[in-house]
């Protein structure tokens, strides 16, 4: 991508333009790190740049941003502009196309407002930029408040860009972000959604919701979280502290999750809060797990995440206090809990969980031992007979045929039958067919056992 980026700077440079690369990319790659996007910065408007490149998709001609493609690569191109007021906190009411340097000044952050001649590999830097990555430092771009009342989506992508790099946030910077937090209630659901699970998914989750917290963002966008903080628990269960610290550090843990399994950490105690009780210095949390559910779903729809998402969450939420039983489970129960759909990602969250808590982690063991031997030595999980086949046997249609063929699955998954003859003789020994049940039963039953 970085070639097909310098082609297209090639090319309009040929053309009589200036550009350069610009942004995230000229960053990272000055930080030694892989960019996941390229763009390119250009005097050129959108009605020269056009007509140079084969396949041009509009993004945004009014802002001067185009989408060319190179190869098989897309390329943001923008035309360096200037913008004016940001009425509805989010674009600007005028843009004018200016230069490099006024395009430099109306970014957000000074690392992210560099220029890359990616022939000679100069760097220009109006805005200080290369200071502040020296210093690892996260500044906003001339007075922060303005920056960030222009757009409030970059008080979360402050908080993203501190924890993905590492950073600091300088002081000007940080207060203006706690001062201006709760503007970010004029962002829609989809774009905080998105920041959000970039923060969760990121190297340093824990750091990004504890920068959340500070500046006042949390309570904002997601008060359910902020509600964790000072909710004690059992000191035996949880030596480490309240649900918050409980929630951090199965964050820190984590080890580039799904984002399905990143929110199910987050929310899997978000019942707690509501469901707190003490006597006699015994702290309960009784149904904490249904209320985090309900919580958890609330979140995730305000949010905007998918059904699926939701689903899967809502899951393994509800699944992670049964290991707690897992020791006491017959062989039958814990082969179905293990071999559910999903079942590795609720493993993880248990695994999490423990970890963030008194570190037991024999039930994790005890069910990853008989993942892996089921995946060696798999067993069926249908019933070895139909409803056909137990009427045969005699019993007759209705509700009673899925008890014994739910009976007959488990009777597998304890190892006690392993083909069609045995289980029909379990069968007869466990749901002996009515008396006065007709004779026929039998011939059919040899038939079927042909089939």
């Amino acid at each position: 991508m970085r070639e097909a980026a310098a082609s297209i700077v090639r090319r309009l440079r040929a053309a009589g333009h200036e550009a350069y690369l610009v942004g995230g990319c000229v960053r990272d790659l000055l930080l030694g790190r892989e960019p996941k996007d390229w763009d390119v910065a250009t005097s050129a408007r959108p009605d020269a740049v056009a007509p140079l490149f084969s396949d041009v998709h509009e993004v945004g001609r009014h802002f001067g941003v185009l989408r060319v493609r190179c190869d098989e690569h897309w390329i943001e191109v923008a035309t360096f502009r200037s913008e004016g007021a940001y009425s509805d906190g989010r674009h600007p009411d005028t843009v004018s196309f200016t230069d490099a340097r006024q395009d430099a000044l109306r970014r957000d952050f000074t690392v992210n407002a560099l220029l890359l001649d990616p022939d000679t590999e100069r760097v220009i830097d109006y805005v200080g930029g290369r200071a502040d990555l020296d210093a690892r430092l996260l500044r906003a771009v001339g007075v922060p408040r303005q920056r960030f009342s222009e757009d409030a989506l970059r008080l979360l992508r402050a908080v993203r860009f501190a924890g993905t790099l590492g950073f600091e946030i300088e002081r000007a910077t940080w207060d203006a972000m706690c001062q201006e937090a709760p503007r970010i209630r004029t962002t829609s659901a989809e774009r905080i959604r998105d920041e959000l699970l970039q923060i969760l998914t990121g190297p340093a989750p824990r750091r990004g919701l504890e920068l959340l917290q500070q500046s006042g963002l949390l309570r904002e966008v997601l008060p359910e979280i902020e509600a964790l903080r000072g909710v004690e628990q059992p000191p035996r269960h949880h030596p480490e502290g309240d649900v918050w610290e409980h929630t951090l550090r199965m964050l820190d843990a984590m080890r580039s999750p799904s984002p399905e399994l990143a929110l199910a950490v987050l929310l899997h105690d978000v019942g707690k809060p509501a469901t707190r009780t003490e006597q006699a210095g015994e702290i309960r949390f009784y149904g904490h797990v249904e209320k985090g559910q309900e919580i958890a779903r609330q979140v995730l729809e305000r949010l905007r995440l998918p059904a699926r998402t939701c689903d899967e969450v809502s899951n393994a939420i509800g699944q992670h206090m049964r290991f707690l039983d897992v020791e006491r489970m017959k062989k039958s129960t814990l082969r179905r809990f293990v071999l559910q759909d999903g079942f590795p990602e609720i493993l993880e969250l248990h695994r999490l969980d423990a970890a963030g808590s008194n570190g037991d982690l024999s039930s994790w063991e005890r069910c990853r031992a008989e993942r892996e031997l089921l995946a060696r030595d798999p067993l069926p999980v249908r019933p070895l007979l139909s409803g056909d086949d137990l009427q045969a046997l005699g019993h007759a249609p209705g509700p009673q045929l899925g008890v014994v063929l739910r009976a007959l699955v488990d009777a597998q998954l304890e190892g006690q039958v392993a083909d069609a003859q045995a289980a029909r003789e379990w069968v007869r020994a466990h749901f002996p067919a009515p008396s006065g049940a007709s004779g026929s039963g039998a011939a059919r039953d040899g038939a079927a056992g042909d089939a």
